[in-house]
């Protein structure tokens, strides 16, 4: 290759780093490892909470929005990236489709969750919140169902007459706190997405969420997993968020 050559690619390469750039923030120090069971190389990828976390850091107003419905054998999810909860359905960034069966390996994966945190990491992936060059490389084929936040199986098996009630569905009224809404939050029960909209107790980062938080100083959510004992709320969404970042493949 000539030297021409290797200065225009590496002026493409630093062009393409500049996606949807964040001053004083950058995601390839949580990527993670897998390996590709088509060649058996080790890739990387980002998480899918890094990479919410990144689009929030980079749309502050931004939306996701998932739907999913039940098919033969699988859920099929199809994810959304809005730059603002104000946006129309059809002025989305990106979109992406993934659809997942029942993995016998994994029986406690919820296939509809499954499908909509792969749905939204590719989504997010088309919308430049991926490791951007190597974007053909990440592999959500692995994306584990609890990397945005999703709960243990709780679903029967999808049948012609099954509806999937607990997918948020398109309406433009929505607010943004309203993504990711499912018919379980009538439980209280809190998804990663919420997580991450938590405010941070610790005086060092007030009026910051913890998204925020985890992108400037990660340390700092996991002393509010381990050691901070006063404010419910903050505790269990550091302990989620620390869970799924520790272990992103975990079914």
């Amino acid at each position: 290759m000539s030297q021409n050559n290797i200065t225009d690619k590496s002026a493409a390469m630093a062009a393409i780093e500049k996606i949807n750039e964040v001053s004083g923030f950058d995601p390839t120090p949580l990527a993670v490892e897998y390996t590709d069971l088509n060649t058996n190389e080790t890739r990387k990828r980002l998480p899918v909470m890094a990479q919410i976390a990144w689009f929030r850091l980079k749309y502050p107003e931004g939306k996701i929005t998932v739907q999913a419905t039940p098919a033969k054998d699988c859920f099929v999810a199809t994810a959304r990236i809005y730059p603002s909860y104000k946006d129309s359905a059809e002025c989305y960034l990106a979109e992406a489709t993934a659809s997942r069966g029942y993995a016998s390996d994994r029986p406690s994966v919820s296939p509809r969750e499954w499908a909509q945190t792969a749905a939204v990491g590719i989504a997010l992936r088309n919308a430049g919140f991926g490791l951007q060059f190597a974007a053909a490389g990440e592999d959500f084929e692995n994306v584990g169902a609890a990397e945005a936040g999703m709960t243990e199986n709780q679903d029967n098996p999808p049948t012609d007459t099954q509806s999937d009630t607990s997918v948020k569905t398109e309406d433009n009224s929505q607010t943004e706190s309203d993504e990711y809404m499912v018919e379980e939050q009538a439980k209280k029960e809190m998804t990663l997405e919420d997580a991450m909209q938590i405010m941070c107790p610790i005086n060092k980062y007030k009026g910051m969420k913890l998204s925020e938080v985890l992108a400037k100083d990660p340390k700092a959510i996991n002393w509010l997993a381990t050691k901070y004992s006063n404010d419910d709320d903050a505790k269990k969404a550091a302990i989620m968020i620390c869970e799924y970042a520790l272990h992103p493949d975990a079914a």
